[in-house]
């Protein structure tokens, strides 16, 4: 049965999760709660180390086996839970219902075969095609991708293409299947303004026009910007901040996020030094108590020291700091 638009394509509730290590459990999660609705482009920003990647590849059953632990909440993804499913089945949901494209083309790619092979191998996995019609299905999808000539294309070995025309080549694979959900992991960070810029308008372009549901992951407020309807903020494995990308932009709710748009390299002053955030990520070995952004925040004070609820700023926003929620609640 087809999504339609506002259904919940996944449920991420309240997940904790830790990885053992021969220091300790380190605690990557948090309670980090995240809806997807069919139809919609959802971002996910936040530093190197807050839990983006993770949270998403817990979602998918991605992780190494043995490597982590959940240790509280529960994962829905298209009404089922992924922990719950045989590899078989998360085979079938893999590729054919939500696809994935990596920061890396270079390592996403298998360097020693050439790019028709990976496409149709792909297509042909989860569609019933003919080897001829899965390789016409592919040369028009990289056509979408605005890449000339895609039968030579085709024929060429990863390393033969620029950094720019493998990630096509990755947005393609991961459109070819018609999926309901695609999870973007960074897939502009190695890639200059220009090309970065085309990559952004052909993942919102296909997306519309397939209806294809979009999780982006980032570090990066300028690029969320462009593309997302909705923003998670993470910070040490927590939300910090949810909402329409319009309303956390214009108005943040917690100085993480000013923070994070205080860095944006749009916003110093000529011959100015860069705004950066002050300090470091907490260790998650053995994470303070209270807010987690206590130590780097400019408006910390005493009521900092227990954990805020990620409360409800208005009715399109959602942030866990104890000053939005006390100013909400006095108004």
């Amino acid at each position: 049965m087809s999504a339609q638009r506002g259904d919940i394509l996944l449920d991420i509730d309240d997940l904790s999760l830790e990885f053992r290590t021969f220091r300790g459990a380190v605690k990557a999660l948090n309670g980090i709660s995240i809806k997807v609705r069919a139809g919609e482009i959802v971002g996910v920003v936040g530093e190197s180390g807050c839990g983006k990647s993770v949270t998403m590849m817990a979602a998918m059953r991605l992780l190494p086996k043995g490597s982590a632990r959940i240790t509280g909440g529960a994962v829905r993804l298209f009404g089922s839970d992924p922990m719950k499913l045989s590899e078989r089945e998360l085979q079938h949901v893999r590729g054919r219902q939500v696809s994935t494209i990596f920061q890396e083309p270079m390592n996403a790619l298998n360097p020693t075969r050439r790019i028709g092979e990976q496409v149709i191998e792909v297509i042909r996995r989860h569609q019933r095609l003919s080897n001829a019609a899965a390789r016409q299905k592919a040369i028009g999808l990289l056509r979408d991708m605005l890449i000339s000539e895609p039968e030579r294309i085709m024929q060429a070995y990863p390393f033969e293409l620029s950094g720019g025309m493998r990630q096509r080549v990755l947005i393609a694979m991961a459109f070819s299947c018609e999926p309901k959900l695609i999870i973007a992991d960074e897939p502009t960070t190695a890639l200059d303004v220009t090309v970065q810029a085309l990559i952004l308008s052909l993942i919102r372009q296909k997306a519309v026009s397939t209806g294809t549901a979009v999780v982006f992951i980032s570090h990066d407020m300028a690029v969320v910007s462009q593309l997302c309807d909705r923003l998670y903020v993470l910070y040490a494995g927590r939300v910090a901040e949810s909402g329409t990308t319009a309303s956390v932009l214009a108005a943040p709710a917690h100085p993480y996020t000013r923070a994070l748009i205080r860095c944006l390299p749009g916003l110093a002053a000529p011959k100015q030094p860069l705004e950066q955030i002050p300090g470091t990520l907490p260790d998650m070995l053995n994470p303070p108590p209270g807010c987690l952004f206590r130590a780097r925040c400019r408006e910390a004070d005493e009521r900092c020291v227990e954990v805020p609820p990620l409360s409800a700023i208005d009715p399109s926003r959602r942030a866990a700091c104890w000053r939005r929620i006390e100013e909400t609640e006095a108004a």
